[in-house]
């Protein structure tokens, strides 16, 4: 549980400052010839780029997953994500070299994409695996908890960089959170090596021997369940990244919040998602998937109008009460049972692939672009949010639908080789 939960944290802190790097510098150090607000969508574009790369991760490192075990693709997508934000933070920038500065970036950010496509997949396969019976959403949160601490560690960092000086922070503040993620990265890999293969895995493996192509059996067998994955899986990831990523952007440039206030808010929302992700989970094994994840989505199309109302107020405590009532009961009755529910849809000789590439295929469709849809929205609008507003309720709505779709699994064995699409 250790090595899923802060190997996570530490990854998607890699992963998550990028996304605010590029709300907060990277528009004037790398695409300086353009407007401000064109500057900004720039870097937006070269964070959705990033999610493209993430289903090719899913199906690479999860087809050998499947193969040879969790363990090995647990430390190899450590390895490059970690080592892809290493080097971000050591690239000249457009000044310095010109075009060739962002196209380095964008190199780096779908190396980085394509180890997170299977990160998260590869924890959460592993925490679900070795959970004992009727706690295992409990025991898939450590994963998802990671990833909320990395965000907010990433955030923390920013906070702690925006205390320099304008100058300091755009010449070489920025380059910190990026290089120091190296202590991180070397930590993360000690803990994960460190980590024995699941007894599931080991199982199944010594009973049938492995798929040929465990992602496209996960699509044959599974074909319902692999599409519930994909609907389920966009109003968790677009609301996770378009309140702490646009969001900060939207408060700053738009409403021009104080950075430090935008970024407190983002940090309140994180704590409060951590703390609600692992209740849901917990409710999870109680009354079953289907109803926490569905209330989650419902509950952040009703948030939406309010969300806005709140933090248009310019008021720091309104600004960080908004951020926590979103991320903490929206995005945590969603994203707490999301990773034992989505374990739980596929056999163990074909779930990393199965979990790794349907999820990160929503990836593509709903958190990459979601910043750069916002923020388009509200340039259309001029600067108004209630294009973002409709945007965030159709998406809600159609997570809602796609789980209601799905089967119950709470009561499933995870042991079980061959799970069959089964009538909700």
């Amino acid at each position: 549980m250790l090595a899923a939960g802060i190997g996570s944290a530490l990854e998607w802190y890699d992963y998550f400052i990028y996304g605010m790097a590029s709300a907060l510098v990277f528009g004037p150090l790398f695409f300086p010839a353009y407007d401000p607000a064109i500057g900004v969508m720039a870097s937006f574009t070269t964070f959705a780029m990033g999610f493209l790369a993430r289903p090719f991760g899913g199906l690479f490192f999860g087809h050998f997953g499947d193969k040879w075990g969790r363990k090995p693709m647990l430390v190899a997508t450590l390895l490059l994500v970690g080592g892809s934000t290493f080097l971000i933070g050591l690239l000249p920038t457009y000044a310095q070299i010109g075009i060739w500065a962002p196209i380095l970036l964008l190199t780096l950010r779908l190396c980085q994409g394509f180890g997170a496509g299977a990160e998260y997949g590869g924890a959460v396969v592993m925490a679900v695996e070795f959970a004992p019976e009727g706690k295992r959403g409990v025991y898939g949160a450590f994963a998802p908890f990671g990833v909320t601490i990395g965000n907010a560690l990433a955030g923390a960092t920013f906070w702690a960089t925006g205390m320099l000086a304008a100058d300091d922070l755009m010449s070489w503040g920025w380059r910190v959170p990026f290089l120091g993620s190296v202590v991180l990265l070397a930590l993360g890999v000690y803990i994960r090596a460190r980590v024995t293969e699941t007894p599931v895995f080991q199982e199944a493996a010594a009973k049938r021997p492995p798929l040929k192509i465990p992602a496209l059996e996960a699509i044959r067998r599974s074909p319902r369940n692999f599409f519930v994955v994909v609907g389920a899986r966009l109003a968790e990831n677009a609301l996770g990244y378009l309140y702490p990523v646009f969001g900060l952007s939207y408060l700053i440039t738009t409403l021009d919040v104080p950075r430090n206030v935008a970024v407190f808010g983002v940090i309140c929302g994180n704590i409060a998602l951590a703390c609600g992700l692992f209740f849901f989970a917990w409710l999870s094994d109680r009354i079953g998937r289907r109803p926490v994840y569905i209330f989650g989505a419902l509950f952040s199309a009703a948030c939406a109008v309010p969300f806005f109302l709140m933090v248009g107020t310019r008021d720091p405590t309104l600004i960080a009460l908004a951020f926590i009532i979103e991320m903490g009961i929206g995005s945590g009755a969603m994203f707490g049972p999301q990773a034992v529910y989505f374990a739980e849809l596929f056999g163990p000789r074909l779930r990393y692939s199965g979990f790794a590439f349907a999820r990160e295929l929503g990836s593509i469709i709903a958190g990459g672009p979601a910043p750069l849809i916002a923020a388009t929205l509200v340039a259309w609008m001029a600067g108004a949010p209630w294009g973002v507003c409709i945007y965030v309720v159709a998406i809600s709505f159609v997570t809602a639908f796609a789980v209601w779709c799905g089967p119950e699994t709470y009561k499933n064995d995870i042991r079980a080789d061959d799970v069959q699409d089964r009538p909700a």
